[in-house]
């Protein structure tokens, strides 16, 4: 029953920051790990960043680690994800999803994306 909608997305210079938002609706995310995936053009869906239900487990990509923070409020039903020092590269559709504990694999529920664009 959950669904998940993405906000936050946008144009942005290089080497400047967006927050991305992800809210639930239908079902509490409290009991959900939540993903973070992109998809760029000509590319292959890539996970970027995962965090467990109680946000005790985080994962990022090696693309964004160091760049990205991922972090949830569970009573606002909501999962951030904060970028730092974008570069052209980072430029994707980007997506939420409910995910396996552990792995960071998507469960099948799935946002319908935001698109972000880093570009001068």
């Amino acid at each position: 029953q959950v669904q998940l909608v993405e906000s936050g997305g946008g144009l942005v210079q290089p080497g400047g920051s967006l927050t991305l938002s992800c809210v639930g609706s239908g079902v509490s995310l409290d009991y959900y790990a939540i993903g973070w995936f992109r998809q760029a053009p000509g590319k292959e869906r890539e996970a970027v960043s995962c965090i467990s239900n109680n946000s005790g487990n985080t994962y990022y990509a090696n693309a964004v680690k160091g760049r990205f923070t991922i972090s949830r409020d569970n009573e606002k039903n909501m999962v951030y994800l904060q970028m730092d020092s974008l570069t052209p590269e980072d430029t994707a559709v980007y997506y939420c999803a409910t995910v396996h504990h552990g792995s960071c694999s998507p469960r099948g529920v799935w946002g319908q994306g935001t698109q972000v664009t880093v570009s001068s």
